[in-house]
C-alpha cells in the first residue's frame, strides 16, 4: 500500500531534494577529478613535481647523492606521496582534492539512496540515506567544533602553504606552481608575502592599472582579513546544512515509519 496525505508530500520533497543532492555531488566530484587530472595541476600530485617533493626537499636531495640509490629514492618519493605533516602543501593541494573526490562521491551515493528509497518506499535504502546522513552529521559537528578552537592555527597552516609555494616557484619558475599561486592571489585580490610585485611573479598576480598597481594587499594579510570577516558567514553556512541534515533524518525516518505501517496494514 503507498503512503498518503502528508506522508506522500513529504515522499516527493524527499526525492526532489535528494536529485538536487546528488547533481551537487556530481559537480564538486567533477571539481575534485579536474584538479586532480587537468594538465595544469597535475604535475602537482604525480611525478617528480608532486608537492611533497617540495615539501621534504632536503631529504630529497640528500637521498640522490648516492648513485646507486635511485631507486630508493624514487620508493621514498612515492612512500610520501599526499603525506601530511606541519600543514604542508600536500595538506592543501593533494588532501584537499582528495576530500574533493571523496566527499562528491559520498554525496552521490547519498543523494541516490533518497531518491530511489523515496520514490520505491524502500525502507532499507531510507535507513541507509538515515545512516550516511547521521555520519556526515557528525563529521560536520567534529569538524566545527576543530575548526572554531584552532582557528588561528589553520590560518598560519594556509598561510605556510602560500609561502612555500611562492617561494617553491621563484626557486624553481614551475608551470603547475605558477598556475596555484595564480588561483590563490587572484581569488584573494593580492599579490606576493608583501603586496609588492616581482618580475618572476608578475603573471601571477591580478591586473592592475594605474595607481592600483602601487596599493596591494599581501596574501598572508589577505587570508587573515579572509578568516576574520567572513567566519561568521562560514558558521552560519555549517549551520544551515547542519539543519538540513536534520530534516532529512526526520523525514526519512516519517516517511519508512509510515511505509512500515502501511504494509503492516495490508
Amino acid at each position: 500500500m503507498a503512503v498518503f496525505g502528508g506522508i506522500r508530500c513529504v515522499k516527493y520533497i524527499m526525492f526532489i531534494f535528494n536529485v538536487f543532492f546528488w547533481l551537487a555531488g556530481t559537480g564538486v566530484l567533477a571539481i575534485g577529478l579536474w584538479l586532480r587530472f587537468d594538465p595544469k595541476t597535475r604535475g602537482l600530485f604525480e611525478g617528480a613535481e608532486s608537492p611533497h617533493v617540495f615539501f621534504t626537499g632536503n631529504a630529497h636531495t640528500h637521498t640522490f647523492t648516492h648513485a646507486h640509490t635511485h631507486k630508493h629514492a624514487h620508493t621514498y618519493m612515492i612512500k610520501y606521496h599526499c603525506r601530511c605533516s606541519d600543514g604542508g602543501v600536500c595538506v592543501f593541494l593533494c588532501v584537499g582534492v582528495h576530500i574533493l573526490i571523496i566527499a562528491g562521491s559520498l554525496m552521490m551515493v547519498v543523494g541516490f539512496l533518497g531518491c530511489c528509497g523515496a520514490i520505491q518506499e524502500s525502507p532499507c535504502m531510507l535507513g541507509l540515506f538515515f545512516f550516511f546522513l547521521l555520519i556526515i552529521f557528525a563529521i560536520e559537528v567534529a569538524a566545527g567544533i576543530w575548526g572554531f578552537s584552532n582557528q588561528s592555527k589553520v590560518v598560519d597552516d594556509i598561510t605556510q602553504f602560500y609561502l612555500e609555494t611562492y617561494q617553491n616557484y621563484k626557486n624553481t619558475s614551475q608551470d603547475t606552481l605558477r598556475e596555484t599561486l595564480r588561483l590563490i592571489q587572484t581569488g584573494l585580490d593580492c599579490c606576493g608575502p608583501t603586496g609588492s610585485f616581482e618580475d618572476f611573479a608578475k603573471d601571477t598576480c591580478p591586473p592592475r592599472d594605474g595607481l592600483d598597481s602601487l596599493i596591494t594587499k599581501s596574501c598572508p594579510d589577505a587570508i587573515d582579513e579572509v578568516f576574520d570577516s567572513k567566519l561568521h558567514i562560514i558558521g552560519g553556512v555549517g549551520i544551515a546544512i547542519g539543519v538540513i541534515l536534520v530534516f532529512g533524518m526526520i523525514f526519512s525516518m516519517l516517511l519508512c515509519c509510515a511505509i512500515r505501517k502501511s504494509r503492516e496494514i495490508v
